[in-house]
């Protein structure tokens, strides 16, 4: 029953290298575990709702999942495609079942693989949730019993309707027909990932014309990371420059992220997108409630919480503690760094579809190109510009900078006086100016994460390296 490899959840599942921690064993072990979980829990729907992403491997890692649920006398919900995580905890929600597994690990290296615990409200699982299953890891044997492998393509009819309702809900939340009659060309990419044609399916039919790059699968996605960020997106930069494209909007390797790249091929932090789509929900939709920030996003959501009267909440990085906020307030909108944004009057999780094509009617009501969007919300609630480096550093090794970076917090850096430390993820040097420098250790892969915001362009890239070079 015991198995030398240690397993733990991070910020969103547990995630591992294929055929290094995570096999077929390992996966069973977590898999029972969080079959014993939802046995445990008296008052629970006995079912559980699974889906994959494109990874290597990823339907069959899927359908042992399968297998251990069934063998445990949980009805099974599998479904027969790959499919963005958003669409795994929408149909956990419509279905009313105990939670969901989604095999996939998200914006992860190629060689990894993963398992995300999705909760029956539809959202990441909390992380009391992942604390009870890492606790039942090896308590139980392994039981696995015969279940079908679905045909490619043919859901059964629960999952089916659930595709429907998800696709309904996303029409009706969004105003499609005034994005369709956009005079304008767009780009797509979902960067190999489950997103595929998700987003261009919902824009047929009207004057927007729509190219959709990279939505075949490929495992090793090209050779990047999926991850919306600079260095993964010089195809959707070099797409928006040679279709004189409005916008490109991209999608992670399980589409519940969102990226995007201006119509100058720039690409935009989520510093700029999720203020920019916040502004649209509370000016141009009149909506309200609170605004969530994580420990990386932006200082520009503090000042646009209190100029247009909205309560801000602050928490680490995750979204998990987003999805517990606005399970329990009247959340208007939640957003990571990393592109994870929820919005209200939707269900408590990320969605890289659903947010692609509400920042796509932001510029639709903004009549004009992103890059002019950013001018004007510059010009005014001030100027910062956002950086980020990510570092190879074993997970001992870069818990123990950050610490030691707490403890021993440098008086100046690249010149600049450090007037405030904050530990609440990491270790955050903060500035005089409000422009801070960010320390922290990944809670999915082995990666030292550096971020900096600063009031110039300049002086954030003098924090980045300073702080690069403060790793050495």
């Amino acid at each position: 029953m015991t198995s030398n490899t240690t397993i733990k959840f991070g910020t969103d599942g547990w995630r591992a290298i294929i055929a290094g921690e995570y096999t077929f064993a390992n996966l069973e072990r977590v898999a029972q575990a969080y079959a014993a979980f939802v046995k445990g829990e008296s008052d629970a729907n006995e079912s559980i709702v699974i889906g994959y992403d494109r990874r290597f491997m990823s339907e069959n890692f899927a359908h042992r999942v399968a297998q251990i649920m069934h063998g445990n006398d949980i009805t099974t919900h599998l479904f027969s495609t790959d499919v963005p995580t958003p669409l795994v905890s929408w149909a956990v929600k419509e279905l009313g079942a105990a939670g969901g597994v989604m095999i996939t690990a998200s914006h992860n290296p190629p060689h990894f693989n993963g398992f995300k615990i999705k909760a029956a409200f539809g959202g990441s699982a909390p992380p009391e949730t992942t604390r009870a299953v890492e606790s039942l890891l090896d308590k139980s044997e392994i039981r696995r019993g015969d279940f079908p492998q679905p045909e490619f393509g043919e859901d059964e009819p629960q999952l089916a309707g659930a595709t429907q309702t998800y696709r309904r809900a996303i029409e009706n939340y969004v105003d499609l027909e005034r994005l369709k009659a956009m005079n304008a060309r767009i780009v797509i990419d979902p960067m190999h990932g489950s997103g595929g044609l998700w987003v261009e399916s919902f824009l047929q039919g009207g004057r927007l014309q729509t190219e959709t790059i990279r939505a075949k699968r490929d495992p090793l996605f090209g050779g990047i990371n999926p991850e919306p960020i600079d260095q993964n997106i010089r195809p959707a930069k070099d797409a928006v420059i040679n279709s004189q494209a409005l916008v490109a909007l991209l999608t992670d390797g399980d589409a519940d992220r969102v990226g995007a790249v201006n119509e100058l091929g720039e690409t935009m932090t989520m510093h700029e997108v999720v203020p920019l789509i916040l502004l649209h929900l509370a000016r141009n939709r009149r909506m309200t409630g609170g605004v969530v920030r994580t420990f990386s996003q932006s200082v520009l959501m503090t000042r646009l919480a209190s100029k247009l009267n909205l309560k801000l909440y602050d928490t680490p990085i995750g979204f998990k503690y987003i999805a517990d906020l606005m399970m329990r307030d009247d959340i208007l909108i939640g957003a990571e760094e990393s592109g994870g944004i929820g919005v209200k009057n939707h269900i408590p999780e990320r969605d890289g579809i659903l947010n692609s094509l509400l920042f796509l009617e932001a510029i639709a009501h903004a009549g004009k190109p992103p890059s002019e969007m950013v001018k004007d919300m510059h010009k005014e609630f001030g100027e910062f510009y956002f950086g980020r480096i990510d570092l190879h550093f074993e997970v001992a090794r870069g818990q123990a900078l950050v610490a030691r970076l707490a403890a021993q917090t440098p008086a100046q850096v690249a010149g600049y006086e450090v007037a405030e430390v904050s530990t609440m993820d990491g270790t955050k040097l903060i500035f005089d100016d409000e422009s801070w420098l960010l320390f922290r250790q990944s809670g999915t892969e082995p990666a030292l994460r550096v971020y900096a915001e600063a009031t110039s362009k300049q002086k954030m890239h003098e924090l980045l390296e300073a702080g690069r070079a403060m790793t050495g």
